[in-house]
């Protein structure tokens, strides 16, 4: 079965633009994610999509594969749909560029072993922080007994009227496709509830389409916000203090 990983790295982010070439420890975050997928097992190809020329020009620079994509997509979803389309793959396997932290062996967790048409899983971690639960920048998942997501959104879900003991989770950047799968999404008009909470994977929850969750023990850290960047730059400073990693 070939997997693809596709990188998607957009300029304008509404919190933090240009955030795939800010600065860590002297590389682009972007190499940081890069270097982080080409580890994970089961991947024939990792490319990055991007909609900037200065995106295209740091990756070149660092010999790392980058398709330019349309400026147009509102997801990143479409976004790696388009590159979807130029590439074959039995399995896509879509990695946010604001995830440096990332480990290869999350991004391994979300590969299907075998896959028959439509096939969507997003990836699902435990939160331990009870302040994650609130942040709206973190997607809370409730499953059906089968891992199939029931619902996502940025409030902290399900409320605990009944009982407190309850494990909450938090969904990773991290999600798997089929070209079906991306097919259906990008075809697909947005339903309500994903215009309100603003969650693409809602778009095949609202429309009956199976979206398997994958539960993983993960502390992993997406870059939102200029604090998130200073944290992520602390840990990898003394990563290679230490001699951990390497550039």
């Amino acid at each position: 079965m070939q997997t693809v990983a596709i990188i998607p790295a957009r300029y304008h982010s509404s919190r933090l633009t240009g955030k795939p070439l800010a600065d860590l420890c002297g590389r682009p975050m972007i190499w940081w994610v890069y270097r982080q997928v080409t580890k994970a097992e089961g991947i024939a190809q990792v490319v990055v999509a991007t909609d900037h020329e200065e995106i295209r020009q740091a990756c070149e620079r660092y010999s790392i594969p980058c398709v330019m994509t349309s400026p147009n997509h509102p997801t990143s979803t479409q976004r790696v749909y388009e590159v979807a389309r130029a590439i074959p793959a039995d399995v896509y396997v879509c990695v946010n560029g604001d995830e440096p932290l990332i480990e290869p062996a999350l991004i391994e967790a979300v590969i299907p072993k075998t896959t028959d048409g439509f096939f969507a899983a997003n990836l699902m971690a435990k939160i331990h922080n009870p302040v994650e639960a609130v942040d709206d920048t973190n997607i809370k998942v409730v499953t059906d007994v089968a891992g199939n997501a029931l619902f996502l959104s940025r409030s902290p879900i399900p409320h605990p009227k009944a009982d407190i003991h309850f494990d909450y989770y938090k969904h990773l950047g991290v999600l798997a496709y089929s070209k079906e799968a991306l097919r259906f999404f990008s075809e697909t008009e947005k339903g309500p509830v994903e215009r309100v909470e603003d969650i693409n994977e809602l778009r095949f929850v609202e429309h009956g389409k199976k979206l398997k969750m994958i539960p993983v023990e993960a502390r992993t850290l997406s870059v939102d916000t200029q604090k998130d960047l200073d944290y992520v730059r602390g840990i990898l400073q003394a990563k290679l203090e230490k001699g951990a990693i390497k550039l």
